[in-house]
C-alpha cells in the first residue's frame, strides 16, 4: 500500500545493480509467464492492481467500477485507531483511484452512482480528517469531490436532487470544511433557480 510518508529507499548504489538483474531475469521469461506474474501481483496487492489498471487504462463495467471505487474509498480513508490525533500515513494513491473512477463513472453516464460514492467518501473521509492531527488528506478528498461537483454543475439533474445531495454532503462532513464553499455555492444556485 502506498503511504503518504515515503518509505526509506534502498541506497542508490544498490539500485542499479538489482534493477539490471531484475531486467535480465524478466527479459528471459516468456510473455505468458510475465502476464501471469503481473496478475498474481495485482491479485495480492491492491496498490499494484490500481497502478496497472491506471497505466493500462483498463475499462471496467459500471458495477465493477463501483466496487473498485468503494474499495479504493475504504483503502484511502483507512487509518489505525492507535494513531488517532497524529499525522498518520494514508494511501494517497487510493485517493487518486477514487478520483479517476468517479470521473470514469461520470463519463459513462453514471452520475447518480457517482453522487452515492461521493457521499460515502465524504462520510469516511471527513471521519479520517477528524481523527488525524492536521487533516493532511483533506485536499485529496476535495480533489475527488471536485470532479463530482463540476459534473453536477454541468449536468441536468433536477434541482431538488441537486439541493438534496448538496445538503446531505454538507450534513455528513464531520469537520465542516471539506468542499464546503463549492457545495454551498452549488446548493445556493440550485435553490435560486428553484425559486426558494
Amino acid at each position: 500500500m502506498s503511504q503518504h510518508k515515503p518509505k526509506q529507499a534502498a541506497p542508490v548504489s544498490e539500485r542499479p545493480k538489482s534493477m539490471a538483474e531484475l531486467r535480465r531475469a524478466l527479459c528471459g521469461r516468456k510473455k505468458a509467464e510475465l502476464v501471469e506474474t503481473l496478475l498474481e501481483l495485482a491479485q495480492a496487492d491492491r496498490g499494484v492492481l490500481r497502478q496497472l489498471t491506471a497505466r493500462l487504462d483498463v475499462a471496467a463495467a459500471p458495477d465493477e467500477l463501483v466496487a473498485a471505487t468503494q474499495q479504493a474509498i475504504a483503502d484511502a480513508t483507512y487509518f489505525d485507531k492507535r494513531d488517532i490525533n497524529r499525522n498518520f500515513a494514508y494511501d494517497y494513491e487510493a485517493y487518486h483511484e477514487v478520483k479517476r473512477n468517479l470521473g470514469r463513472l461520470i463519463a459513462g453516464g453514471e452520475l447518480r452512482q457517482a453522487l452515492v460514492l461521493a457521499l460515502e467518501l465524504m462520510k469516511q473521509g471527513s471521519y479520517q480528517v477528524e481523527m488525524s492531527d492536521e487533516g493532511l488528506m483533506a485536499p485529496d478528498i476535495e480533489d475527488c469531490l471536485d470532479v463530482v461537483v463540476k459534473a453536477v454543475e454541468k449536468g441536468d439533474l433536477p434541482t431538488n436532487e441537486v439541493i438534496a445531495w448538496c445538503s446531505a454532503m454538507l450534513d455528513n462532513d464531520r469537520v465542516g470544511f471539506i468542499a464546503e464553499k463549492s457545495l454551498q455555492a452549488l446548493r445556493d444556485r440550485a435553490q435560486a433557480s428553484a425559486g426558494r
